[in-house]
């Protein structure tokens, strides 16, 4: 399946992500084109109704901005593209598993555009496409040594662990907001921090430069959730190109509405975001007390503070067009919730 055409925009359009080197630009390209090989290659099945399954949401495509963040990284180091694209397809494989389980979950009815998995067949089929889908990845990175299979362990054990904290909510005395960029940070963060670092690693990049990678991806992970949540609440419908308001609609609280309800809240939205909303009108409701509240205003503050400590982690590799391409996904990030 060729990426070529139209890749580099729709990744532009996804993250932010601008280049003007055209050896980068060819380079990240013709890795995502191997990439999707890999994914439509290994996910097959001689059992039709795996194979069906497992190929939903590859062929519905996405962002693949972990695969091309790996890829980003593996350009300061100087070897082994091979493993780098293997371990991009690897981390996709992952987060694709991950979106398996979390419609299941969810009890979301779509994903990407189409049926999910767990609605066009049933949760048992959802649950276990996503675990076919990790033993993948496993098998995968198995081939790129101990230290990737000992780091790709250690990332499922974070994702598992933000995912169960979530499910839990804060312990007693547990602040919410720190526990809500906590469990972001692990179940966003850590899956791209690990793409930095394989990105590194398995191009031999200095071991400085690999750590630096790893931290930018952890903190752009978690800015990316956290200008999410800003923008399901201050965009309209006909700029998400969906109904906003949807972890409203799903009884989530994110960071905005963390923010709201600390302090004094207004006795109205506390009750509005004590549960799932389906009516409308509710949602509305709630949106338009969130938005009067300084719940974004403060969402805003720590997204620039994730960015800009992002940057800084950057400054640590040398200067190219590599490094400018991961700047533009920071500073991209501040500006799409504007």
């Amino acid at each position: 399946m060729s990426v070529r055409e139209g890749t580099i925009e729709e990744l532009r359009a996804a993250v932010g992500l601008q280049i003007a080197d055209e050896d980068l630009l060819r380079t990240l390209v013709s890795g995502l084109e191997d990439v999707e090989e890999i994914l439509h290659e290994v996910v097959r099945s001689d059992v039709e109704a795996i194979n069906e399954a497992a190929r939903h949401l590859v062929d519905a495509g996405g962002k693949r901005f972990r695969p091309m963040f790996t890829l980003l990284a593996g350009q300061f180091g100087t070897t082994d593209r091979d493993g780098v694209v293997t371990a991009a397809a690897a981390v996709e494989l992952v987060h694709l598993a991950t979106l398996y389980h979390d419609d299941v979950m969810d009890e979301a009815t779509m994903r990407r555009g189409a049926p999910s998995v767990n609605a066009r067949w049933n949760n048992t089929v959802a649950i276990l496409t996503g675990d076919y889908l990790f033993a993948h990845a496993s098998r995968l990175v198995a081939d790129l040594g101990t230290d990737a299979a000992r780091i790709i362990a250690e990332t499922f054990g974070e994702l598992v662990t933000g995912q169960m904290r979530e499910t839990v909510g804060p312990g007693e005395g547990e602040d919410p907001v720190d526990h809500y960029l906590s469990v972001i940070g692990q179940k966003t963060g850590s899956l791209i921090a690990t793409a930095g670092r394989f990105g590194g690693m398995l191009s031999d990049a200095h071991p400085e430069h690999i750590d630096a990678l790893r931290r930018f991806g952890d903190l752009v992970g978690t800015a990316f959730q956290i200008s999410d949540d800003i923008i399901d609440i201050a965009s309209s419908s006909g700029e998400l190109g969906k109904s906003q308001g949807t972890d409203l609609r799903e009884g989530v609280r994110t960071l905005p509405m963390h923010y709201a309800l600390s302090g004094t809240p207004d006795p109205r939205l506390v009750r509005l975001l004590d549960g799932p909303l389906t009516d409308d009108a509710l949602v509305d409701e709630a949106l338009a007390l969130l938005r009067a509240s300084g719940g974004l205003e403060r969402a805003h503050a720590t997204l620039n503070d994730y960015a800009r400590r992002a940057r800084e982690e950057l400054t640590a590799l040398p200067s190219s067009p590599a490094r400018e391409a991961c700047e533009s996904v920071a500073d991209y990030l501040v500006a799409r919730t504007r």
